[in-house]
């Protein structure tokens, strides 16, 4: 039986939906690493290192789950630590083809590795990082999406590229 199981991602920033993702995985997996990817293709607005503090500060409750980084294949990373599972999340069906052709062909690379998505609650199906950046930009109040300082942190990085 695999209790590891990793769930990586961006996260820039964290929100409430990957939250719930977090904790609903780690009610299945005893041992949970939030793999933060590194992914200078994406041009995050939160460096690695911001990401990570974020992510450990938003889940300091959470015995049991790991904050790590990474720069590599998720499944190369996966291999490293002994992992057998991936979580992907699901918001929309948007996602699906995306997250498909990736787990298809992690599943091609690695047939050992397993992928499971989960949908987060329906209040958080809609969030993505990208909107509340976008959002945030614009002035938004996005303290109903992420944690109060995920979103000071978002307003003040994106108020210093104005």
């Amino acid at each position: 039986m695999c209790q590891r199981a990793i769930y990586p991602g961006t996260f820039d920033p964290i929100t409430y939906g990957h939250l719930d993702l977090i904790k609903r995985s780690h009610e299945i997996f005893s041992d949970l690493i939030v793999a933060v990817a590194s992914n200078p293709h994406k041009n995050p607005l939160f460096s690695l290192k911001e990401r990570v503090s974020m992510i450990k500060k938003a889940t300091a409750g959470f015995k049991g789950v790991e904050i790590a980084e990474f720069d590599s294949l998720v499944i190369d990373y996966a291999h490293k630590r002994k992992a057998k599972v991936l979580i992907r999340g699901l918001r929309m069906i948007s996602d699906f083809e995306y997250e498909f052709q990736m787990a298809l062909t992690n599943r091609k690379l690695s047939p050992d590795i397993e992928t499971i998505f989960l949908m987060p609650q329906e209040s958080y199906s809609y969030i993505s990082s990208k909107l509340l950046k976008e959002a945030s930009s614009l002035g938004a109040d996005i303290s109903s999406f992420v944690p109060d300082f995920v979103a000071k942190a978002l307003k003040d990085k994106l108020g210093r590229l104005r």
